[in-house]
């Protein structure tokens, strides 16, 4: 089996999470500058087997697309076409990035490195992929 890479896309800096081959752990892998995604991404791509890449569904309460939806669509397209062997997946990710807060807010993590907001990306990505691998 390969990996599943989860992306929590966002305009200025987009959490990642991956599986462990066997797909069965979820681990925070980076929190990453928007515009060199595509070039970490080509270097893990590299480097690890990956078969899948589950985007977060940026939506609203209501479950309508958020004015972010447009440009997360439009880089999965741009993954899809330099890598047409990989499966492209979406996953609702409404919530995450609070849920992400609480749970930094109750491991311990001291207030200043709460506030750090590649903290919050990576676990909103880990939350993603768990949440995908729950509903697949």
């Amino acid at each position: 089996m390969a990996r599943i890479l989860a992306i929590d896309y966002g305009t200025k800096k987009t959490g990642l999470a991956v599986t462990d081959p066997l797909q069965i752990i979820v681990t925070g892998l980076a929190t990453v500058p928007t515009t060199e995604l595509l070039d970490y991404l080509e270097k893990y791509f590299g480097d690890e087997d990956v078969e899948k890449v589950v985007f977060g569904e940026s939506t609203n309460e209501d479950g309508s697309h958020t004015n972010l939806h447009s440009h997360v669509v439009g880089f999965s397209r741009k993954i899809k076409k330099k890598y047409p062997e990989l499966h492209i997946d979406w996953q609702d990710e409404y919530g995450t990035s609070k849920r992400a807060k609480d749970i930094l807010l109750h491991s311990g993590v001291p207030q200043k490195k709460r506030r750090e907001k590649e903290r919050v990306d990576k676990i909103a990505a880990v939350l993603i992929l768990q949440d995908y691998l729950g509903h697949h």
